[in-house]
């Protein structure tokens, strides 16, 4: 018998398992598309508006969102209890004065009361803008769908409301087949856009706070059609956002008392928290903190009962750090020290608006200085209205919070010297300088 050589086995040895590895490559390719996980309980409709429905497929989340009803807890600056901040810092009215701010400011309350808090207030009336509702509910997808956000946005507030039932929900945020994270508001994705960015490239990790900025952000009201619109073209900082302003003049009201055209911002929490913050640089989610992983049973999922992570520090604060007790007490630091900066910042700007006012009535004094005045007035406002108005108390980003609050409070100073200078004389103002 003739021997076969070891040349000829190792032929045969290789092509065997290439012809194995072939097959089994063609049988995993032949096989139908998996079902990830298990199969719904229900099938939910692309918009659906109603949480309840979703929550039928995930209860465990849903029984979470149903908390942000029940919260109504005030933190040291802030929380979700409705107080009314123009009692507890009655400078407020000062700097709003003739806006709707000075009429009303209450805290808001969680997300289950996002319709009834923009329709409560004092803010609002029958014929304000339907842009108002923009991130309030979770009909606004399938109107946004039907209308266009054009027409949404020029629909009078009281007759979009009365197609306005559902809170903001599962649908705000979620693509229902998948459960993937989305971008649903037009204004966010009009945003990303003029930025050259598409979200669908976005990591999960970061989508986990990119759809927080479907509301969390400054906007305006562009037009007389009050579009949303983010002021987002130039970039995302406060700098970049006041040269957008100032490029296309927009003002959302005049100062009674200073003459100057004022901007107010909206809750900038996205943005402040994007600007090289600490956490932001090392990976940190907006879900991380105020939406905890947590189980139940075996079962792992993220905590939908949005709020303070100071409420539950352990969950929170606890995941990364091993001293809560040390962390909890570096929050409190930081909040007094953003707060103190803050206080200091509104007392230069009364001081401002009182000597810019003064000085209108003197006469012959300097139109072009007194345009100035009123220019550094609107400036220092609008970067002390983004850490006021933004959510944190500036720890999203405590850094950047204080320099803003210390740019704010020069140039009210210096609105208020320029006054002084557009008079050609001396001035006999009480001021609050410590």
């Amino acid at each position: 018998m003739k021997k076969i050589s070891p040349i000829t086995i190792l032929s045969v040895t290789i092509a065997i398992l290439v012809i194995a590895v072939v097959g089994l490559l063609w049988f995993i390719q032949s096989q139908p598309d998996p079902i990830r996980g298990i199969p719904p309980l229900t099938e939910v409709s692309p918009m659906e508006p109603d949480s309840s429905v979703w929550g039928v497929n995930f209860p465990n989340q849903y029984s979470t969102f149903l908390l942000t009803a029940e919260n109504n807890t005030r933190t040291a600056f802030a929380g979700s209890l409705p107080f009314q901040k123009l009692e507890w810092d009655p400078r407020l009215v000062t700097l709003w004065v003739n806006y709707g701010f000075s009429k009303d400011y209450k805290e808001d309350r969680g997300h289950m009361h996002s319709i009834t808090d923009v329709e409560e207030t004092l803010r609002t009336t029958d014929t304000s803008a339907g842009t108002c509702y923009s991130c309030k509910s979770a009909n606004n997808i399938e109107l946004w769908d039907e209308m266009g956000a054009a027409k949404y946005a020029s629909t009078p507030f009281g007759v979009l409301g009365k197609q306005i039932t559902e809170p903001i929900g599962c649908v705000n945020c979620h693509d229902s087949s998948s459960m993937r994270l989305v971008v649903t508001n037009p204004a966010l994705e009009n945003a990303l856009e003029e930025q050259g960015k598409d979200w669908r490239t976005f990591s999960r990790q970061e989508m986990r706070s990119l759809v927080c900025a479907n509301c969390h952000v400054e906007y305006y009201f562009a037009g007389e059609g009050n579009l949303l619109t983010f002021p987002w073209d130039n970039g995302t900082k406060i700098e970049e956002i006041a040269a957008y302003y100032q490029e296309i003049a927009f003002t959302d009201w005049v100062h009674a008392e200073s003459g100057a055209n004022m901007i107010k911002m909206q809750h900038p929490d996205y943005e402040l928290f994007t600007a090289d913050s600490t956490h932001y640089k090392a990976g940190v989610a907006c879900a991380d903190c105020h939406m905890p992983y947590t189980k139940d049973g075996a079962a792992k999922f993220s905590n939908h009962n949005m709020r303070s992570p100071l409420l539950d520090p352990e969950a929170t604060c606890g995941t990364c750090h091993t001293s809560v007790e040390y962390v909890t007490d570096r929050v409190a630091i930081i909040q007094q020290q953003v707060w103190d900066t803050m206080e200091a910042t509104e007392d230069a700007l009364v001081d401002a608006i009182k000597t810019i006012a003064t000085a209108a009535e003197v006469a012959g004094v300097n139109p072009e200085l007194l345009a100035e005045a009123r220019n550094l007035h609107r400036e220092s406002q609008l970067r002390w209205d983004f850490i006021s108005a933004e959510s944190s108390m500036g720890f999203h980003n405590p850094s950047e919070a204080l320099r803003i609050l210390a740019a704010a409070t020069d140039m009210a100073r210096q609105a208020q010297l320029k006054a002084i200078e557009a008079t050609g004389q001396g001035l006999n103002i009480q001021v609050n300088t410590p």
